[in-house]
């Protein structure tokens, strides 16, 4: 039987180089902040485990304090040795699970370059299938460009009129300033109105 636990310190040390293995070094999140998030509760650090075996067949790290009520599943990512055998979608079953009460989960696909040509259309596939719809957004990590897909719970879907509050919002809970600055670049992005459909 397959459980979502929230992880600490020690299980992100351990799985962190993992974390560098499946994301690029410029969309990581630092050790450091990465400890103070789990330290004062602005990141949720999920392991999927099987209860009989004790093995981890997924993870996801979540920034979860927002005045908004939303949350950034940051990082979702099946082990190496699980892959293509519908793990991911039981921890993403999980996730949704775990957030309903919240306004919304947001998450973020990033252009960074990648073996698959692919990535992007099957990562906006998968979590299409999830109810997650893709928002208009001008936000880049480290200056490359990432895409916005929200899957809305109890808010709004459209969040493009305030995505540049929401998702520093999120991030400064565990950034320094500077820190932020230099990671993130989103500017607002006018609501679509009739003139400019």
């Amino acid at each position: 039987m397959l459980k979502l636990i929230k992880a600490g310190h020690r299980e992100m040390q351990r799985y962190y180089p993992v974390l560098e293995t499946d994301f690029d070094s410029e969309e990581l999140i630092g050790r450091i902040p990465m400890h103070l998030g789990i330290s004062n509760g602005s990141i949720d650090f999920l392991l999927l485990r099987d209860e009989e075996s004790g093995i981890d067949a997924g993870y996801a790290v979540v920034l979860t304090k927002s005045l908004y009520g939303y949350v950034d599943l940051k990082y979702f990512a099946v082990m190496p040795w699980f892959r293509g055998r519908g793990f991911g979608i039981q921890l993403m079953r999980e996730i949704n699970r775990r957030y309903a009460d919240c306004q919304g989960i947001i998450a973020e696909l990033t252009e960074f370059d990648d073996p698959d040509p692919d990535r992007l259309k099957k990562l906006r596939r998968f979590f299409k299938r999830f109810g997650y719809e893709e928002i208009r957004s001008d936000y880049s990590i480290r200056g490359v460009k990432a895409n916005l897909l929200v899957k809305p719970v109890r808010g709004s879907t459209d969040l493009t009129p305030v995505a540049h509050r929401v998702i520093p919002d999120l991030y400064s809970r565990f950034l320094s300033a500077g820190s932020l600055w230099r990671m993130l670049d989103i500017r607002s992005v006018p609501a679509e109105t009739e003139q400019n459909i």
